[in-house]
């Protein structure tokens, strides 16, 4: 089912869902070796029947094995392999865009990806994520699916040029608007109205990432403009040795947090970032659906 489908904001829930539910995957480590244990947490994730599961392209491990997972996970779920385009040719997305629709796949997630510090493996034929998009667009009939950031991207000097860069990839084809995770509800509606004021009416989808660990949260604030509020980080400090307690914050922080997202009518689902792990996710799930 393609994203405009699912999305459909005119479309009835069906069996009582409060709303859309999809997850997030990457590839393991260590490679084929991992595929079993990730197809294990996934049957736990199963029976919140997602919309779609998407793949990240590459993370952790090499191409070829996400080709390899995309093919086992395409007859599972309503697969979206994500893409990005700053390590790759036209050439060679063309060629991975003929691979996925051989596979029956209807939705793709367009990517600029991470520049690279080897500028050897920096392609030039796609500087941002627009031209990809634009690039899957005129060569296939795939429903695409493209990044928002809610404090901006960690490139973009302000949130204001950021939406101007989601403009152009909305009108370069997009279908649906995936975001970033985030923590401050408020920094979220903030940057709903913010895209919805600059004509762009596509299904926004919040990234949830659920509350792990003290290394975990600085690592993806090192990454990426993501606020973190004042309860979380006395959390975190009251918690620094206590994991189990640390989770169990995080369980309830997130559920509160996705509690109050749902109902909102310019959230079309919930992206669960699960980190190839069920327990966190499931947990957050029970307490919200």
């Amino acid at each position: 089912m393609k994203l405009k489908e699912i999305y459909n904001k005119d479309k009835k829930p069906l069996n009582g869902e409060k709303i859309k539910i999809s997850f997030e995957v990457f590839p393991p480590k260590n490679g084929e070796a991992g595929f079993e244990d990730l197809f294990t947490e996934l049957e736990i994730l199963k029976k919140y029947n997602p919309s779609l599961v998407s793949l990240t392209y590459g993370a952790g491990g090499s191409s070829n094995d996400s080709m390899k997972l995309t093919e086992a996970l395409c007859r599972k779920f309503n697969l979206m392999p994500h893409f990005t385009c700053v390590r790759s040719s036209k050439d060679e997305v063309a060629r991975h865009i003929k691979e996925i629709e051989t596979l029956g796949i209807e939705n793709i997630l367009a990517l600029r990806g991470d520049i690279p510090e080897d500028k050897t493996v920096y392609k030039k034929d796609f500087k941002y994520a627009n031209e990809l998009v634009s690039f899957i667009r005129e060569k296939t009939d795939l429903s695409i699916g493209v990044a928002g950031y809610p404090e901006g991207h960690i490139d973009a000097p302000d949130i204001y040029s950021d939406i101007e860069n989601l403009k152009k990839k909305v009108d370069a084809g997009a279908q649906a608007i995936f975001t970033q995770l985030f923590y401050d509800n408020e920094k979220f509606f903030h940057y709903i109205e913010l895209v919805r004021n600059a004509g762009i009416t596509l299904p926004i989808i919040a990234g949830i990432m659920p509350i792990l660990s003290i290394k975990q949260m600085t690592r993806i604030t090192s990454m990426a403009k993501i606020s973190i509020p004042e309860e979380i980080k006395n959390n975190l400090e009251k918690f620094k040795d206590s994991p189990e307690d640390l989770k169990s914050f995080g369980i309830d922080y997130v559920s509160r947090q996705c509690e109050g997202l749902i109902g909102n009518s310019n959230i079309a689902g919930l992206h669960f970032y699960t980190l190839n792990k069920a327990f966190t996710t499931s947990k957050i799930l029970e307490n919200i659906l």
